[in-house]
């Protein structure tokens, strides 16, 4: 073999040693922490579904996921983080149906937008929702309920832990579905709204299944109807919106992985991949179910979509309770 043939191979040879390990690390940075950022407090349903899946995910990415707590405005401030962050396959966020739902219906003035911003990845778990009145209201079911609220518009207040959030909007949605009237009553979080129903300084509250789940056993609270697609085992008498005609107030809640928008396609295929093997985990499935949560998965495309719909959704409850918060 001729010298100059020889020194061609032999850089050739030398430039794949270092040119397939640099794109190995570009679709796959094993090693590199990924950051999951959860725009709300410790300790929400949100942020435990993402501690929940964080261990299981980085043992299927063999990398670290460290959930990282950026809480305040409704979620804002950490979805602005991430939408502001490297799309380099290391930064995810757990959107929520506040997030990529409500905010963007009533705040014209967002810090980020809930379409052009971010990547789609995965819808993570759905809850459902419930709507509960104090046990002393003298109403059983659906049909006393609204009977009631019809022979006695406006006597009934609903609290929610805020304008605008979803609690809010749920309320506001029943309302215009049931041609009923209520006053709205935000409170400065869920707790101090809880509490109020509780002891009966306001009557009905629309909220998820897991937060209510434990006053309902205790006999407090009565279900009367939960957004849900079938009735649940833990309350076989409670019918679905769907069930008494009201389809539109049917979705759930639901909690999913977005990424900064321009993230690699591989990257969101492979973060996306681990979280559903991760929720297909039994004791996974099991703790989130214990909590109302329900793993659920999608792809991208179908989360994406979703995000649109609900978004559309929430603008039309918003534009007709005339709800806007800037």
């Amino acid at each position: 073999m001729k010298r100059r043939q020889w020194l061609g191979m032999t850089i050739l040879v030398a430039l794949s040693g270092i040119m397939t390990p640099l794109a190995g690390q570009a679709q796959t940075p094993s090693g590199k922490t990924i950051r999951l950022v959860v725009p709300f407090p410790p300790g929400g349903a949100t942020d435990i579904t993402a501690r929940v899946l964080a261990e299981p995910m980085s043992k299927v990415l063999n990398q670290p996921v460290v959930v990282e707590n950026k809480g305040g405005a409704g979620g804002s401030i950490g979805m602005a983080d991430v939408a502001k962050s490297a799309p380099d396959g290391l930064t995810y966020g757990m959107a929520t149906l506040s997030t990529h739902g409500v905010n963007p219906a009533v705040y014209s003035k967002l810090p980020y937008d809930p379409i052009k911003d971010f990547a789609a990845v995965t819808e993570l778990v759905k809850a459902p929702g419930v709507l509960v009145v104090n046990a002393s209201l003298p109403v059983l079911n659906f049909q006393e309920f609204v009977a009631y609220l019809k022979a006695n518009p406006g006597k009934l207040s609903h609290a929610s832990p805020g304008n605008g959030t979803i609690g809010h909007m749920w309320g506001e949605l029943f309302k215009a579905s049931t041609g009923t009237q209520m006053q709205h009553i935000p409170y400065k979080g869920a707790g101090p709204a809880l509490n109020d129903v509780l002891s009966g300084q306001v009557m009905v509250y629309f909220d998820q299944v897991a937060a209510s789940m434990p006053h309902i056993k205790a006999g407090k609270l009565r279900p009367i109807a939960i957004s849900w697609d079938k009735r649940l085992d833990t309350l076989p008498n409670v019918p679905t919106y769907a069930e008494i005609g009201l389809v539109s107030n049917n979705d759930p809640s639901w909690f999913g992985l977005v990424a900064p928008a321009g993230t690699p396609a591989a990257d969101i295929r492979r973060v996306r991949d681990a979280a559903v093997k991760a929720m297909s985990d039994p004791a996974v499935q099991q703790r989130l179910e214990s909590l109302g949560l329900f793993p659920s998965g999608s792809t991208p495309e179908q989360f994406a979509l979703q995000i649109q719909r609900e978004i559309a959704k929430m603008k039309d409850v918003g534009k007709t309770a005339g709800i806007k918060m800037d």
